[in-house]
């Protein structure tokens, strides 16, 4: 840039002296041949001729000239002008020069680099991502090769090509043009216009290429899954990464337009680790950018493998059992027993999940190349039941009876339950003499029960008679407590917040309040209040309690050992050497403040469930099981009963805590009990190296017919 300006300044300094020299010679020249004034000029006499005004006979006179007389001639005129143009051109050449001189010598190699810029260019080689593997190592998510059509964005401007493109392919004609239109991966990418094209249709549109302007062929890697909708929901999906994905690139990571990027689940959570290091390639193109010659190559770098805590016999057992429940024939919702269904295994000791699964489910393949907008649809339908929803995580549902373990800890805790204490259910109640009767499930009553006859055959006059206490207790009712005291309880085991597992989409759930109803119904005064019935419907988890699946999970997995781990799905992390580059190291997120006491009393009755609880006891028997368990039936106005199950195993030395429920399926122990103590039976065959078992498994086929879902007026729990 110096020596530039260098030269430049050089340049004009030449041009304005020559400029000068040739004004001076000019100059000079002009004087050489001028006559200075004043001069004295001797007229000829003329012979018989007077002047007039003269005096007679001829004589001569002087006369002054005043002005200057030029005295050369035009051939002396020419030959001053072709000096200057001389002198001119001489000024034009030495600037030239000067220019030439510092476009070849001082600037030639910048000069150049920017001839070779556009001379070579780089091209950016996708690398594959890293796999996916289960606990055991087998791969869930792997890769293949995929030929892929692609089109330049004005191609949809061309009617006849896409209509060929339509035809050769097999793809609607408004698919292609909306596949071409999609500028997801960025407004100057090549869309993908089908993806595993066959090899056939590959070949026809290279030898007319002339009839496809603007089409080209790549050999992608796509990712493969051989189970098919096996765990779908952890695992996740990728797809081209957008607008929004190429403009939050996390620190570290290369995201390049038309890459694939984790849109979902794992994919997504582990995306930086699982998306390799692009390869490059240095070619040399021609005027209309056909690459000539391949200049140098350096080969992309394969992502790292993830290994999850999944164990896919058992992940197998799980989908197979919510499908065989929701969907018996054909894949069908509503064929079997209610809409849809979730179900979580977990190790209580390091919190690692085992399986978690979701019905209705889908295929992760769908995703590969852009899911068609019919598929779309028709996973974002009613009569679907929106099978891309991972309920386990992000389902929102009332607690039922499942609750009660921690509503019955709260009153062990304040001593409005003890093990001596005994309760009288007559099937209704009113212990606010409002004249707003509740109702326990069996209407019939329970007679008189104690703390652990309450939970093994969930009395909900027992937890009434508790929440009630807690009412009558609080600082706004003239008591000495915190009116918020139940749910500070409740709150011990993390209810009403993210558990913290390693996928994106959880949902907190909620433990209501005065002040959160206050906010929630504050445009409906007279819902904002807050009264005692909405402490008693807490506490049998009704009312605006909502919790996950996971949430129950890990905090039954709390009662049972004492501490509350983290939920997580990474076991490790393999470079592409093979080489453990990270383990995850178990995490204790909190160790409930309980009395030690109260804990072993609410154990013996949940242990009471699984060995004295009728129905729940047989299930359990056949197995050869001995577990502790609750079941829950959640009434959700409008829709049929919601079913609950939660139980963990071995009892003496807990091992899995497993959790479920069944949308609109009926009563916890008709309907979630067996799925649950099945599920609980696996869990152990698995640990004990009894399940190898793994197919593939079938996505649900969107479609749904009207089941036999009952209200909640006759639930049974």
């Amino acid at each position: 840039m110096v020596a530039a300006i260098i030269i430049g300044v050089l340049a004009a300094v030449v041009v304005v002296a020559l400029i000068v020299a040739f004004f001076a010679m000019k100059n000079a020249a002009d004087s050489k041949f001028a006559r200075p004034g004043k001069h004295q000029v001797t007229s000829i006499s003329s012979v018989g001729v007077s002047a007039s005004g003269a005096p007679a006979g001829g004589h001569a006179h002087r006369v002054h000239a005043s002005d200057q007389v030029s005295a050369h001639t035009p051939a002396e005129r020419l030959d001053d002008r072709f000096k200057g143009m001389g002198i001119f051109a001489g000024a034009v050449f030495a600037a030239l020069g000067l220019k030439a001189f510092s476009m070849q010598v001082l600037n030639g190699g910048s000069y150049a680099s920017q001839a070779d810029n556009n001379r070579y260019s780089t091209v950016a080689t996708p690398a594959p991502r890293g796999h996916i593997c289960d606990r055991d190592g087998k791969t869930l998510v792997g890769n293949r090769s995929s030929l892929t059509i692609l089109a330049d964005p004005d191609v949809v401007d061309d009617p006849n090509v896409v209509k060929r493109l339509s035809v050769t392919l097999g793809v609607p004609h408004n698919v292609v043009r909306q596949r071409i239109q999609d500028s997801s991966s960025g407004a100057q990418s090549q869309r993908v216009v089908a993806s595993d094209v066959r090899q056939r249709d590959v070949a026809f549109i290279a030898e007319h290429s002339d009839a496809f302007p603007g089409v080209t062929v790549q050999t992608r890697t796509v990712r493969e899954y051989p189970y098919g909708a096996l765990a779908a929901h952890v695992l996740g999906y990728t797809g081209t990464a957008s607008e929004d994905d190429l403009n939050a690139v996390r620190e570290g990571r290369v995201v390049e337009s038309g890459d694939d990027v984790g849109k979902s689940g794992v994919e997504a959570s582990y995306d930086d680790v699982l998306a390799g290091e692009h390869g490059q390639r240095v070619v040399i193109a021609d005027a209309d950018g056909n690459v000539r010659e391949v200049v140098s190559e350096t080969q992309p770098s394969k992502g790292s493998d993830v290994y999850l805590t999944l164990a896919a016999p058992l992940q197998y057992q799980v989908d197979r059992a919510l499908a065989k429940l929701v969907a018996p024939r054909d894949g069908i919702i509503g064929t079997g027993k209610g809409v849809a269904a979730a179900a979580v295994v977990m190790d209580v000791s390091d919190g690692s999940i085992l399986a978690m699964g979701n019905y209705p489910t889908y295929a992760p393949e769908t995703f590969i190349g852009g899911i068609p907008q019919d598929v779309w649809d028709i996973y974002n339908s009613d009569d679907s039941h929106y099978p891309m929803l991972n309920r386990a995580i992000a389902g929102q549902y009332p607690a039922a009876s499942t609750f009660k373990a921690f509503t019955g800890m709260a009153g062990l805790q304040y001593g409005y339950a003890t093990s001596k204490a005994s309760w009288k259910c007559t099937g209704s109640w009113d212990g606010f003499n409002s004249g707003d009767v509740q109702m326990c499930w069996d209407h019939a009553g329970h007679g008189v029960v104690d703390f652990h006859g309450g939970i093994v055959h969930s009395c909900d006059v027992v937890f009434y008679e508790i929440g009630k206490n807690f009412w009558d207790a609080g600082v706004s009712q003239g008591g000495t407590i915190s009116d918020t005291a139940m749910q500070e309880e409740i709150a011990k085991y993390r209810f009403g917040e993210l558990t913290g597992i390693d996928l994106a989409g959880e949902e907190a759930g909620r433990i209501p309040s005065a002040k959160w109803k206050a906010e929630h119904y504050r445009d409906v005064p007279e819902e904002a209040v807050w009264r005692g019935g909405d402490l008693t419907n807490m506490a049998i988890g009704q009312g605006d309690v909502l919790i996950s699946p996971l949430q129950l999970a890990c905090a039954y997995g709390g009662i049972a050992t004492g501490k509350i781990m983290k939920p997580h799905l990474l076991k490790e992390v393999r470079n592409s050497q093979g080489e453990v580059a990270v383990t995850f190291e178990p995490e204790v997120v909190a160790e409930p403040d309980v009395k030690e006491e109260n804990l072993k009393i609410v154990r013996d009755a949940l242990h009471g469930v699984g060995t004295e609880n009728e129905t729940v006891a047989a299930l359990f028997a056949q197995y050869g099981i001995d577990a502790a368990a609750k079941t829950g039936t959640a009434e959700v106005q409008g829709k049929g009963d919601y079913a609950w199950f939660a139980c963990y195993a071995p009892y003496k030395d807990p091992k899995y805590v497993v959790t479920c429920v069944v949308e609109q399926g009926g009563g916890g122990s008709a309907v979630a009990a067996p799925l649950g103590a099945k599920i609980m039976n696996y869990a152990l065959r698995y640990d004990k190296g009894k399940l190898k078992e793994v197919k593939a498994v079938e996505a649900s086929s969107g479609t749904s017919v009207k089941g036999d879902q009952t209200s909640g007026s006759g639930r049974m729990d």
